[in-house]
């Protein structure tokens, strides 16, 4: 019976680590920054840049001082941080308390 519990501790274990090893590779794999052919593809599918729109974590490319590539934005709506939307969409949408995209860098959420 001590046997048995050992065993499923220890399969818990190994499930847990796999699991956090995967999230670990996942985070490295999303943090590249997007290729020169990823950006022309998006923009020639009539995506455009828009900063502040992204949630956190979820920006498509380096935005400036705090990001570096894809995925490392810190804060929702980091002013500095760019997501591809469709075009013509970024400055009409609709974000929590009265944020407007832009299709320039924002000072505003940006973390210190």
């Amino acid at each position: 019976m001590g046997g048995e519990i050992m065993s499923t501790r220890s399969t818990v274990s190994a499930a847990f680590l796999a699991g956090a090893v995967a999230t670990a590779l996942a985070s490295f794999a999303t943090a590249a920054p997007l290729s020169e052919a990823e950006a022309k593809a998006a923009m020639d599918a009539g995506k455009e840049k828009c900063f502040g729109v992204a949630l956190k974590g979820q920006n498509d490319c380096a935005a400036g001082p705090g990001t570096t590539c894809q995925g490392t934005s810190t804060v929702d709506y980091q002013g500095n941080a760019w997501k591809f939307v469709d075009g013509g969409t970024c400055t009409t949408m609709d974000l929590p308390g009265d944020r407007k995209g832009s299709l320039t860098a924002l000072s505003r959420d940006v973390p210190s």
